[in-house]
């Protein structure tokens, strides 16, 4: 008994600082962005180069990062979970653990330029066996993360020069869309797998933390706005914030330069990651019709129409798709919020499209 009180005591006067030092994952590549950015057609072509993993969504990491970003985790047990959760998806991903087997998912192991490399996994020695074949094939986890640039901070600290982080940006009108599909969702579907904040009586999503009043008193179309335009701001912010060492491991991929021109961004990637594309690789780009004449002649699967994709209109230019969705935004939005939305457009216009892009 007396024993018993001694380690009590311990540990009600001592917190223990959480470690993890050893890793499986020597690279780790991971794309993220805002919803509806392009990051599921960028993955799979990344998924592609040799070497690197099936893509896979990682929720654990994100829930981690906002956790810590609302001061409800500490930077140690932040850092320990990131890494700890990096490489029990490499460890489970090498033995077909845990792997998208289902052929209408975008992460399918049947969306990947080398199915049969899995379906052989089934079959291998797994557990302890894996050690030697992760030292031998040297992968690259491939994950794909949700909103993640603003509250990266233990992600980078966790994962240092291992990690590369590519950020997906697109026009904001090429998003809003998805997020107005999304937004009613927030605080009230168990499907929502996000973080949610209690603001008298009501769950509203983390990303409505200082304006919570504002998001209950707005209309659907205001809070797809505020939405994104916190968003982008917080993750310009960590930007501007970065230090030298993050920002040689940041790859910013505006989407409408992709789509249109891929190889300066691939070439840039297969250099952080020490791969070289193939014909895999350009089989995705294909996949993914890219490169592509107009930023909205997407590939029309029916996950992308479920939140408000539509092919451009015959003959239309990259402005008549432009003028079709600030007039959707428009048909809703309060005075107030659509002064906000045009200064956020013209925002990343002037920053990453030029008037000749935007006119064609």
């Amino acid at each position: 008994m007396e024993q018993c009180v001694c380690m009590n005591n311990v540990m009600d006067s001592t917190v223990p600082r959480i470690s993890r030092e050893p890793y499986l994952a020597e690279r780790i590549v991971i794309v993220n962005g805002l919803a509806g950015c392009g990051k599921t057609m960028l993955s799979p072509i990344v998924g592609s180069l040799p070497r690197t993993e099936l893509m896979r969504y990682n929720y654990d990491i994100e829930t981690v990062c906002i956790l810590y970003f609302l001061k409800k985790i500490t930077e140690d047990a932040a850092i320990a979970m990131i890494r700890m959760r990096a490489d029990l998806d490499l460890y489970h991903g090498m033995m077909a653990r845990e792997t998208n087997f289902r052929f209408s998912d975008l992460s399918s192991v049947w969306n990947n330029a080398k199915p049969w490399r899995y379906l052989k996994r089934l079959f291998m020695a797994g557990d302890a066996a894996v050690l030697p074949r992760l030292k031998e094939e040297r992968p690259i986890l491939n994950l794909v993360t949700h909103h993640l640039l603003g509250v990266s901070e233990p992600l980078f600290q966790a994962l240092q020069e291992r990690m590369t982080f590519i950020e997906v940006l697109r026009h904001p009108l090429y998003m809003i869309k998805q997020w107005y599909a999304w937004i009613p969702r927030e605080g009230v579907d168990p499907r929502v797998f996000d973080v949610w904040i209690e603001h008298k009586g009501h769950s509203i999503p983390w990303m409505a933390l200082g304006w919570e009043d504002l998001y209950l008193q707005s209309n659907r179309m205001d809070r797809t706005i505020y939405g994104i335009h916190n968003q982008w701001r917080l993750g310009m912010t960590r930007i501007q914030h970065m230090s030298d060492s993050d920002r040689c491991r940041l790859v910013i991929v505006p989407f409408e330069h992709f789509v249109t021109d891929p190889n300066p961004f691939i070439s840039r990637i297969e250099s952080l990651l020490g791969t070289q594309a193939g014909v895999g690789t350009r089989r995705a780009l294909k996949k993914q019709n890219v490169p592509r004449k107009l930023f909205a002649d997407g590939i029309g699967l029916n996950i992308y129409k479920q939140y408000g994709w539509e092919p451009p209109s015959q003959g239309a230019t990259e402005k008549d798709e432009l003028d079709k969705r600030r007039s959707f935004v428009a048909s809703e939005a309060t005075p107030e919020a659509l002064g906000i939305w045009d200064r956020l457009c013209e925002e990343y216009e002037t920053t990453y499209l030029s008037n000749s892009e935007i006119q064609q």
